[in-house]
């Protein structure tokens, strides 16, 4: 895919109404309160710039996964109230989405102002890519410009459809995903080390092959899906996780590491528990020989010594998935080192989204590491090399 394309900065948006597709897909409390306002943050700059160039903008995002219905308590009014006071001008709500009042608000709307669409997933021809919903939010602007990441993997009218239409270039965000994530990708500073996680292996399979086949230096394997590696060695794991389809591939997988002259390490030890719960019976064991009746919930401390030192002495670090249950404080330390790891990189360092990005986050490194994808199962899309809709239709830059 190619990761050179027009943004803002590139185009005169002065009097034009724009069409900014955002990621305002916010989490929200049982009484429609916003619990976490960082995506609308990290909108901000690029509503700010456009409206600084003189630009009328035409909000859009999705709320959750109404399935094309219209469902009230994903009605995007809290983001227009939380953007309100953010911006400190009024955020005008077209419930109609692409009907008569969408069309009046966006004919009268002027330089300097903003108005929000409701949830465009309330819509069902958003997520079918219907043309002709496409064709009537392109009529509602002149220039379209994608700023949702987080949706950037998705063929959707508002991701892609519309850019069939009006001139479509990106906002701040998906420039510093696409510059960063893809200079790390195609140009790397080396020793280059991947981190990767999570429950399935098979979900990260490709970007392992990917990683193996351009010359990361080291692979460090956790997270549950590190039991399946240690099944495909023939070791004990209890009630861990594992995907037994995978054992096959994985222990060939491994093989194909060594004859590339990667680094594949797996972990050496493992907390163990009795339960999936924090206040079970806990024991650190060698991986390998996690007893019956016992399933593995993070990375041993020998593990965490091991990994961290590796990471440290990196260039560029790529991480995507925890090293444990890291929501269990029990069971946190494992992801609590190798965030400390990673906040300690002397060069890029990246956080490919999802559980990462919130355990980094939490654990206060966020300002200490290069770039948090606003995306994760975009970012892991990214990284793996796979074509991202919502980036492919923008313009090439020059």
């Amino acid at each position: 895919m190619n990761y050179h394309k027009k943004s803002v900065r590139d185009i005169d948006v002065s009097g034009k109404k724009v069409f900014l597709r955002c990621d305002f897909n916010v989490p929200l409390d049982d009484n429609g309160q916003i619990t976490d306002d960082i995506r609308i943050r990290g909108a901000l700059p690029t509503i700010r710039y456009l409206l600084e160039q003189g630009a009328a903008i035409i909000l859009c995002s999705h709320l959750g996964r109404p399935k094309g219905k219209v469902v009230p308590k994903l009605s995007l009014k809290p983001v227009a109230q939380a953007l309100e006071e953010f911006l400190n001008i009024k955020v005008p709500m077209a419930e109609d989405i692409n009907g008569p009042i969408a069309q009046m608000m966006a004919n009268g709307i002027r330089p300097g102002q903003v108005m929000l669409l409701e949830n465009i997933r309330f819509r069902p021809e958003e997520e079918a890519n219907d043309p002709d919903f496409a064709k009537s939010l392109a009529a509602l602007a002149d220039i379209y410009v994608n700023d949702a990441f987080g949706t950037a993997h998705r063929a959707h009218a508002s991701t892609a459809g519309i850019a069939d239409y009006l001139p479509a270039v990106c906002g701040f965000l998906i420039e510093k995903e696409i510059t960063t994530m893809g200079k790390a990708m195609e140009n790397p500073e080396h020793p280059f080390v991947a981190i990767l996680g999570g429950s399935k292996v098979s979900e990260k399979l490709k970007l392992i092959e990917k990683l193996l086949v351009e010359h990361c230096d080291t692979v460090l394997v956790l997270g549950a899906m590190s039991y399946t590696f240690r099944k495909a060695l023939g070791g004990s794991i209890g009630n861990s996780l594992c995907e037994d389809s995978m054992v096959e591939e994985m222990g060939q997988l491994m093989e194909r590491a060594k004859d590339m002259g990667c680094n594949l390490l797996l972990p050496v030890d493992n907390v163990v528990a009795d339960k999936f719960d924090n206040d079970a019976d806990i024991k650190v064991v060698p991986a390998g020989q996690i007893p019956d009746g016992y399933m593995g919930m993070d990375i041993g401390p020998a593990t965490a010594e091991i990994y961290s030192r590796i990471i440290e002495s990196a260039r560029t670090v790529v991480w995507n998935g925890p090293a444990g249950v890291f929501e269990m404080p029990n069971f946190a330390h494992g992801t609590q080192a190798i965030a400390t790891a990673v906040a300690k990189v002397k060069g890029v360092s990246i956080i490919g989204g999802g559980d990462s990005a919130a355990a980094i986050d939490s654990m206060g490194f966020s300002r200490h590491v290069t770039h948090i994808s606003t995306g994760g199962g975009a970012s892991l899309e990214f990284l793996q090399g796979m074509e991202l809709p919502g980036i492919a239709c923008l313009d090439d830059a020059e």
